[in-house]
């Protein structure tokens, strides 16, 4: 599986952006499917996941404010992302696995910048 995520950008605090990340060389659509990010000098932080049957999980961090959707069709997952604030500024990463509460997630997007003014 190849994940490509795509949308990144500047956006100023209080504004919305949505990311995308479309997968190929396989059908994900019974893969769990997650967005995660890594903001310089922390670790790589969980941010939402969604399951096959649609059901989504998230980080306090973004709950109320990031909503996680897929398009089995279209073999992709997005990330709706609304009341950013500066510290959203993180590069943001795609990822897929079986979908298992134990499984790791073994394939990964390149990432997108996303930058967010004050």
């Amino acid at each position: 599986v190849q994940l490509q995520a795509s949308g990144g950008g500047l956006v100023q605090a209080g504004g919305s952006l949505r990311l995308s990340c479309a997968a190929s060389g396989r059908t994900v659509s019974r893969y769990r499917l997650g967005w995660f990010r890594q903001a310089p000098g922390k670790e790589r932080e969980f941010l939402a996941d969604i399951g096959w049957t649609g059901r989504t999980s998230y980080a306090d961090s973004v709950k109320g404010r990031f909503t996680i959707s897929r398009d089995n069709a279209k073999n992709t997952v997005n990330l709706q992302m609304n009341s950013v604030t500066p510290e959203d500024t993180a590069v943001y990463y795609c990822a897929a696995k079986v979908d298992s509460a134990v499984a790791p997630y073994d394939y990964w997007g390149q990432g997108t910048l996303v930058t967010v003014s004050s």
